[in-house]
């Protein structure tokens, strides 16, 4: 069996989002088919260390930047943040991590997964080594520094001056990559509308999850308070500012629950927002929040790439109203298992919101189709299959 190499800016305890959760399963997915793995991600920590983690060898390459970009690490000033930027264009320090752990290691083969703070200079590095790479893209890292193409409340329909600069030289060197995964067909298209990876072997592998069904979750049958439930980060670009107020302007017996934290001085000015029917929940264990609520919302307004609260709702039989954004549609259809609106109509949402209120046997029905809908993203045995397909054959 080959000997595998797993790269990702973060892994255990460190979880980012969803990406890291992903990247942790393949990881020990392979390694229970009878690979040889081993992870490199970030830390930090000055240097390299080991560590051990279920039975994989886990690196930790502390990072050669101006901070370790997870959590409350990040700086909150614009220059540094900036100049962080500029140096992770193209990381010449650490690139030098990779020569230590091939020599260690001797892989056959790397996978890459997120590269912030890395960079990707670690792509040259693998190359002049000989060592086939496969690159998996989970959100657009690739054409915008903030990974999300989202800038002063709107999303950018090209990039913008200062991504342009930063990532002036990805594009040719995207072509190094051996074989291209994207989680979703949006990503692939969005990379191909940029002309990244031109000459390169492209796939599309939904991400996946082992999602048991939550018992007792909520039917919407009129007679109770309607619990619209959202749950993720508290950010502009997710679109909870604007969830917040299309639902004060809903004279509903209903009640808004929101899981997750954000920047402190943006969840302050959240809650100046909010009426007395919102609750802030913070951190929250999403199968106990799931069996609070009747909806789930996701009014992203950036494009999101393919994002998992998506599925696991749906595969609990949530009904979901969702963005006709990035990857979302891919996972939520329009009157199957959600209700896609437009960020661009602002009482989109309200409406949505109050279609699903006012009509149960709609709520039914979405209900119904929901776990069916999302097969696809529910079983990791086949999502594994479609990696080792590739890795087999390079």
């Amino acid at each position: 069996m080959k000997k595998i190499l797993l790269i990702n800016t973060l892994y255990y305890p460190y979880i980012g989002g969803g990406a890291e959760i992903i990247f942790q399963q393949q990881v020990e997915g392979l390694k229970k088919r009878g690979y040889d793995v081993a992870v490199l991600t970030t830390g930090k920590n000055e240097n390299l260390i080991k560590e051990y983690i279920n039975g994989i060898k886990i690196y930790r390459a502390g990072i050669k930047n101006f901070y370790w970009h997870y959590g409350n690490n990040k700086s909150n000033n614009k220059l540094i943040k900036l100049l962080w930027h500029l140096r992770d264009s193209y990381n010449i320090e650490m690139k030098k991590y990779i020569n230590v752990i091939i020599d260690m290691e001797n892989p056959d083969l790397i996978i890459c997964h997120n590269l912030a703070g890395f960079s990707i200079s670690i792509w040259d590095e693998i190359k002049k080594r000989n060592v086939k790479v496969i690159q998996v893209l989970h959100d657009l890292y690739l054409l915008c520094a903030n990974s999300t193409m989202f800038r002063k409340e709107h999303t950018c329909k090209k990039q913008c001056t200062i991504c342009r600069t930063l990532r002036r030289i990805h594009k040719y060197k995207s072509e190094k990559v051996d074989v291209l995964v994207g989680v979703s067909k949006f990503v692939i298209q969005k990379m191909s509308n940029y002309n990244y990876f031109t000459t390169v072997r492209k796939h599309i592998i939904y991400n996946a999850q082992n999602i048991n069904y939550v018992d007792k979750v909520k039917i919407w049958e009129g007679k109770d308070i309607f619990k619209i439930g959202y749950i993720g980060s508290l950010t502009q670009s997710k679109g909870i500012e604007w969830l917040i107020t299309q639902f004060n302007k809903l004279n509903i017996n209903a009640k808004l629950l929101i899981a997750g934290k954000g920047e402190l001085n943006y969840e302050k000015y959240l809650k100046q927002l909010s009426n007395d029917k919102i609750e802030f929940l913070g951190y929250t264990d999403s199968s106990e929040f799931y069996k609070n609520v009747h909806i789930i919302c996701l009014p992203s307004i950036c494009e999101d790439n393919l994002p998992g609260v998506a599925y696991e709702a749906s595969a609990n039989n949530i009904p979901v109203i969702a963005s006709l954004r990035g990857g979302i549609p891919e996972i939520i259809i329009d009157m199957v298992n959600g209700l896609l609106i437009d960020p661009e109509q602002e009482d989109s949402l309200g409406k949505a919101i109050l279609k699903l209120y006012n009509d149960k046997k709609l709520f039914k029905k979405l209900s119904q189709q929901g776990r069916n809908s999302v097969e696809t993203f529910l079983n990791v045995d086949k999502m594994l299959d479609k990696y080792e397909s590739i890795i087999v054959n390079l």
